[in-house]
C-alpha cells in the first residue's frame, strides 16, 4: 500500500508538472498573442491619425480650390466688366476739350465760331452718348458734402449759406465707370 501510495503520489506529481509545463508552454503564445494584439492595436492608432490627417488635407485642398475659383471668376467678371477702362480713360480729356470749346459760346449765333461750336456740341453730345451707353457717368456732387472716395479738394473758401464741407465749385468733372471711379472730380469745398 504504501507503495501503491507512493506511486499515486508520484503521479500526481508528474501530473502536476505536466500541467505546469503545459501552463509554462501556454504562457508564452498568450503574451505572443497579446504582444501581436498591442502591435496590431497601435498600427490602427497609427493608422487613424494618417487617415485623419490625410481627411484633414483633402478638405483644406478642396477649399483652397473653392477659393481659387471664387477669386478667378470674380476677376473674370471684373475684367469683363471694365474691360474698356483704358480706351474710356483715353477719351476722358478729349470731352473736355470739347467742353472746354463749348464753353466758348457767346449765344451770339451769327459769327463764324458759333456756327463751329454748333458742330462741336454735336460731336460733343454723340461722344458722351456713347459713353453713357458703355456706362460711364459724371461725378457731379455740387452743393453736396465732400466725398473723398469720389473727390478731391483742391480750393477751400468760405460761404456762410452752406454747410461745412459742401463743395462749392466742380473745377475738373469726375467720372465713374459703372461703380468704379476713374477719375476724381477737382472740387472747391466749404471750410468754416
Amino acid at each position: 500500500m504504501k507503495k501503491q501510495k507512493v506511486e499515486e503520489l508520484q503521479e500526481e506529481k508528474e501530473k502536476e508538472q505536466e500541467k505546469e509545463k503545459v501552463v509554462e508552454q501556454e504562457t508564452p503564445v498568450e503574451d505572443k498573442k497579446n504582444e501581436a494584439m498591442n502591435a496590431l492595436e497601435t498600427q490602427i492608432r497609427t493608422l487613424e491619425e494618417e487617415n485623419n490627417k490625410l481627411v484633414d488635407q483633402v478638405k483644406r485642398a478642396q477649399a483652397e480650390l473653392i477659393n481659387y475659383r471664387t477669386r478667378k471668376d470674380k476677376e473674370v467678371t471684373d475684367t469683363l466688366k471694365y474691360c474698356n477702362q483704358s480706351l474710356i480713360t483715353d477719351l476722358i480729356p478729349i470731352v473736355d476739350n470739347f467742353e472746354r470749346a463749348i464753353k466758348l459760346d457767346d449765344n451770339n449765333l451769327d459769327d463764324e465760331l458759333s456756327k463751329f461750336l454748333v458742330g462741336f456740341k454735336m460731336i460733343y453730345s454723340s461722344l458722351f452718348g456713347v459713353l453713357k451707353n458703355y456706362g460711364v457717368e459724371e461725378i457731379s456732387r455740387q452743393g453736396e458734402i465732400f466725398d473723398p472716395s469720389q473727390e478731391q479738394a483742391l480750393l477751400t473758401d468760405k460761404v456762410d449759406e452752406l454747410e461745412n464741407e459742401a463743395v462749392i465749385e466742380v473745377l475738373q468733372k469726375g467720372y465713374k465707370l459703372k461703380d468704379r471711379v476713374i477719375r476724381a472730380a477737382s472740387v472747391k469745398i466749404n471750410q468754416k
